[in-house]
């Protein structure tokens, strides 16, 4: 079964922010929570998984190698190992299929065109103040 990897996921939030993972992780730090913080959570649980997966397989190889002794003891750590194992193969897939699920509703959003530069209108003068006219004094007559 192909699925998806945090390394495709990096690349799809990337192509979709249209900016590196680490800045975009810098750049969500300072955030409130949304959309980006949500995709880079799912990011770093799948890549987890992904980890998760690879140092139970190993382990998991270097007890059932061909030259080692399986006893009693080692089947108990063998069982634990095939347990953590399928659930890291879980969580890893439920992960990749939420993650594809989200980025194939989203959509980069084109960067809106700059509105023409268009002359504005000549700012009125402010109104100059009325004449005063020669038979009313601004003085108080007694």
């Amino acid at each position: 079964m192909s699925h998806l990897t945090s390394a495709g996921v990096a690349g799809r939030i990337e192509d979709l922010y249209g900016a590196p993972l680490a800045d975009l992780q810098a750049h969500a730090c300072g955030q409130a929570p949304g959309m980006l913080s949500a995709l880079l959570g799912m990011h770093g649980t799948l890549a987890l998984a992904e980890r998760s997966i690879d140092f139970h397989r190993d382990h998991l190889a270097r007890l059932i190698h061909p030259e080692s002794q399986v006893g009693r003891h080692e089947v108990s750590h063998l069982l634990d190992g095939v347990r953590r194992l399928a659930e890291a193969v879980a969580v890893r897939d439920v992960q990749a299929k939420s993650l594809d699920a989200v980025l194939q509703s989203l959509a980069r959003v084109p960067a809106p065109e700059p509105s023409p530069v268009t002359p504005s209108p000549p700012v009125p003068a402010s109104p100059l103040p009325a004449p005063a006219l020669p038979c009313q004094s601004t003085a108080h007559s007694r």
